[in-house]
């Protein structure tokens, strides 16, 4: 029985592919790309809501970077692995300059917000992803819910509820917002 191999590829040679002319938007898992549906008007304005909020108080505060639209980091090589988290905010001490390419540390707190179509084991696939190669502080925003879950290593998950306010720990503190602030 004959077998095809997949050439896996590197973090660099995914960055030199060409972007999808149908606008979607790819990841790199173990060197293979994922290509997923842009994400649809919601999920846009959820997005942009909490890059906002975060993205402000991070630079009044010049306590770091904050990005959204799925910044390119590597989570792992060999095989590599590039993931785009909705919005993700690294500290100056972990990221003190802007780098060229795609940034090569995990970031401090990473943003998922769950669309339509989405499915669970997807998204939890990727919560277990950025929980064990070390992001400090996840937060999984589900504007259908109106909930936000907050994941951290090693300690219980926490779901906030649209009336609660979440914070940003030791992560990014000082940081509060309403949840429904957040949300669309």
């Amino acid at each position: 029985m004959a077998t095809v191999s997949t050439k896996l590829l590197t973090a660099e040679e995914f960055a030199r592919l060409p972007q999808p002319e149908d606008g979607s938007q790819q990841e790199l898992v173990q060197g293979v790309v994922i290509t997923m549906l842009p994400p649809k008007a919601p999920h846009g304005a959820c997005c942009a809501k909490i890059h906002l909020r975060l993205g402000n108080f991070v630079e009044t505060n010049k306590l770091g970077f904050a990005f959204c639209n799925d910044t390119g980091f590597i989570t792992e090589r060999d095989p590599d692995t590039v993931r785009g988290a909705d919005v993700a905010f690294w500290t100056t001490e972990r990221l003190p300059e802007l780098p060229k390419g795609y940034i090569e540390v995990l970031p401090d707190l990473a943003v998922e917000v769950v669309s339509p179509d989405d499915h669970f084991s997807r998204i939890q696939k990727k919560v277990l992803h950025y929980l064990t190669k070390g992001v400090r502080l996840l937060w999984v925003v589900d504007p259908e819910d109106r909930s936000i879950t907050i994941y951290r290593p090693d300690k219980p998950l926490r779901i906030l509820g649209e009336n609660y306010t979440v914070s940003g720990e030791e992560v990014l503190p000082g940081f509060t917002c309403r949840v429904a602030d957040l949300l669309p």
